[in-house]
């Protein structure tokens, strides 16, 4: 089974230097990096519990409690889903726009808003907890919003780049690249 989501660093590894956006298809929504081992970690133990949630639906419905086996089954479904949603957090590209997909909610910013998308030091969260600690951030600030601050879109302690700051260099000139090609354009 293909899994898109790990090809996003081979296809810029591949293109090199002369192609900056390797992809074809340019409309779909990508995320330009790999997710991180914290991230995939995380959700693996998240599934599985799931796993074991399923199991416990089995004994229980086998052992006559229905309504007990469907409790275990729909808490499994939950947690299949939140280890999904948890796979897909991130900052995504397409020609429409910047996407910033966080645990409950998705923001979608059309490039035309896009004043700037640059990599900044500063004191960031440390795997998304309130401890902060000094790093680097790639910050996108929106035409408009005068008053708001730059809204961290990655930074260098976030689950998918702990510790793997070449990684991170090279999703955030990935994203800024695809901000400096359609800014122009918009």
């Amino acid at each position: 089974m293909p899994l898109p989501f790990l090809t996003a660093d081979r296809a810029f590894d591949e293109a090199g230097e002369d192609l900056a956006l390797p992809f074809d298809d340019r409309d779909r929504w990508r995320r330009p990096y790999r997710p991180g081992p914290w991230r995939v970690g995380a959700a693996a133990l998240l599934l599985l519990l799931a796993s074991y949630l399923l199991f416990a639906a089995v004994i229980i419905t086998a052992a006559g409690n229905a309504s007990g086996g469907a409790v275990w089954l729909v808490l499994a479904v939950l947690v299949i889903a939140c280890a999904l949603r948890l796979l897909r957090m991130g900052a995504w590209v397409s020609a429409a726009g910047l996407r910033r997909v966080r645990f409950l909610t998705t923001s979608t910013t059309p490039w035309k808003y896009v004043m700037f998308v640059r990599t900044v030091q500063q004191p960031v969260r440390w795997l998304g907890l309130p401890r902060t600690v000094q790093g680097q951030a790639l910050v996108l600030k929106r035409n408009g919003h005068s008053g708001e601050e730059a809204t961290p879109l990655m930074t260098t302690h976030n689950t998918d780049f702990l510790g793997r700051s070449e990684a991170f260099d090279r999703a955030a000139d990935g994203v800024e690249v695809w901000a400096d090609e359609y800014r122009q354009h918009a």
